[in-house]
Parts: C-alpha cells; sequence; structure tokens
C-alpha cells in the first residue's frame, strides 16, 4: 500500500518552508498535524511540597524551553525574585538564547553546551562550587541527573512541568496511513485516547531509541525508524521508505 496520509504528532511547523511540506509536495502526500501530548505547569502549592528552596541555589540547569518558561513562571508565583548574580547552564545555544524572553542576556552569566548533558558537563566541571537547580518534567530523562551525579554535581531536582495526553477524541473516526512519534508520550497519548487501537496497515515512525522502544513495548511494529546513517532526520526516512513503498506498485 502506497502512502498517501501522514499525521505527525507535532504542532505544525511556522511559515512556509519545512522539510514536510517538501515532502508533501514532492510525493503528493498530505501531511497532517497534531500534538499528541501537551505540557502543564506544576502550580505554586504542588511545588512547595517538593520542599526545594530556589534562594538556596545559586546557577540553574536548563534542558529545554518549557523548562526556562516554567522556572520563571514559578518563580513569579512564589514572589521569588531571580537575582542578577544567578548563573544558567543552557543545554544548548537555543535554550540559551531563549533565555532572552526573561533577562537581560549580555548582563548575565549564560553558559551552553552543543546539545546534550554530556557536552555541557565540560562547562559546569568548571563551576563545581555552584548550587545548582534543575527545572525539568515528570518524566526527566534518567540520563541527565545520572551523568550529573557522576560528575558530583550539587543539584536539587524541581519537576515545574508535567507532560499530558492531549484530547483526541475528534481523531476517532480518521484514518492515516502513517502517524509519526518523537517520544514515548506521543504512544501513551494515542493508546490512552483509542485503547482499542488496532494497527494494521497503519505504519508507525519514530524518532530516537527511546520511541522506538515505546512502539516495541505496546506491541506495536515499528515502520520507519530514525535517526539512522542514510536518514539523519524523519523526514529523510519517511521519504526512503514511501520511495520503496512506490518501487513496489
Amino acid at each position: 500500500m502506497a502512502i498517501k496520509t501522514i499525521l505527525v504528532s507535532q504542532p505544525k511547523p511556522e511559515g512556509d518552508k519545512s522539510p514536510y511540506f517538501d515532502l508533501a509536495e514532492k510525493y503528493k502526500l498530505k501531511i497532517d498535524f497534531r500534538p499528541f501530548i501537551h505540557v502543564e505547569g506544576v502550580g505554586a502549592q504542588e511545588f512547595r511540597q517538593q520542599k526545594v528552596n530556589i534562594p538556596e541555589h545559586t546557577a540553574i540547569i536548563l534542558t529545554s524551553k518549557n523548562a526556562v518558561d516554567h522556572f520563571f513562571r514559578i518563580a513569579e508565583e512564589t514572589r521569588f525574585e531571580v537575582p542578577d548574580t544567578m548563573k544558567y547552564f543552557c543545554i544548548s545555544e537555543a535554550v540559551a538564547y531563549y533565555l532572552q524572553k526573561y533577562v537581560t542576556y549580555r548582563k548575565r552569566k549564560i553558559f551552553f553546551g552543543k546539545q546534550t548533558i554530556e557536552d555541557l558537563m565540560d562547562v559546569m566541571k568548571k563551576h563545581k562550587g555552584e548550587k545548582y537547580l534543575l527545572p525539568c518534567t515528570d518524566i526527566l530523562n534518567d540520563k541527565i541527573p545520572v551523568t550529573l551525579e557522576e560528575h558530583k554535581i550539587n543539584f536539587t531536582k524541581a519537576v515545574l512541568y508535567r507532560t499530558v495526553a492531549s484530547d483526541l477524541s475528534d481523531l476517532e473516526d480518521v484514518y492515516y496511513d502513517m502517524l509519526v512519534f518523537f517520544s514515548p508520550g506521543g504512544i501513551e497519548s494515542l493508546l490512552k485516547n483509542f485503547p482499542d487501537f488496532k494497527q494494521n496497515n497503519t505504519r508507525i515512525a519514530a524518532f530516537g531509541p527511546t520511541t522506538a522502544n515505546a512502539v516495541i513495548k505496546n506491541n506495536l511494529r515499528l515502520d520507519v525508524h530514525a535517526p539512522m546513517p542514510n536518514a539523519p532526520s524523519m523526514t529523510g526516512a519517511i521519504e526512503l521508505y514511501v520511495k520503496d513503498e512506490l518501487k513496489k506498485k
């Protein structure tokens, strides 16, 4: 069966340029976008139950834009004025630049890695005397706290937001040839919304090892996996699959 319709479990890309739009045009595909999960902030009362004292900390580890938003939100809700002396250690340059939404970039001590916690450790090791706060989600990647502990970094974890399944009930009678996932939470949302989901001819594409494992763990068939040496991006992997299917026609 040739692929004609694809549902990507992420928000629609902003602007007119996206590899997904190019893919749709090149192969005459209908590609829709719909987030399967969304983030909800933890309230000030629930945060206080974690007994985390923000003023005790001299530095913040920021692993995503969500972490930035929810750190400043909870600071405001708990009436904590973030001091100018606070240091920020961001997982990537994109997250560091996003901080400009809340702080004057040039006047702050902001450090960043390339993309992973290991990259960031090279910078953090030079600042071992800091007491770090790690704002995070309820489903934080274990690798982050484990790496911090291995390097004997003094840090406190604070769950400031959680990832929850979106309501997809309006998709009940809609069929797609392929579903594209980027996190285990997306798979959980699919099965929570549609407990009787039968894969049949629906192809499932997964980005990253943890997402792929979630597909297999839930007894679903993994048809497309990225990144791969011949397809480092999700769109690249989908294109290879679509091409193969067209050859079989």
